[in-house]
C-alpha cells in the first residue's frame, strides 16, 4: 500500500513516469522504501529546498501511522 502510494506521486511529479521504480525493504517495525527517477527528474522529485520530498514522506508518515507502522523514503539517484 505505502509502496503504491509513493509511486503514485512520484509518476505525477516527473516527465518520465516510466523510468520510476520504487521498491521495499520491510521489517518488523519499519519499512524502507527506496525510490528511484531519471536523473533529469530528480529534481522535481526533491524540490525547492527539499519541500516536495518533505511533504512525500509527510504524507507517507501519515498513512503508515494509519497501519500502525514506520515508514522512510529514500531517494537514490
Amino acid at each position: 500500500m505505502l509502496k503504491e502510494l509513493i509511486e503514485f506521486m512520484a509518476r505525477a511529479l516527473v516527465d518520465n513516469p516510466e523510468k520510476v521504480r520504487v521498491s521495499e525493504i520491510v521489517g518488523e517495525q519499519t519499512s524502507v522504501i527506496e525510490l528511484r527517477v531519471s536523473k533529469e527528474d530528480l529534481g522535481k522529485v526533491i524540490g525547492k529546498q527539499g519541500r516536495t520530498a518533505r511533504a512525500m514522506r509527510t504524507i507517507l508518515s501519515a498513512a503508515s501511522t494509519k497501519i500502525r507502522k514506520r515508514a522512510v523514503l529514500e531517494i537514490i539517484e
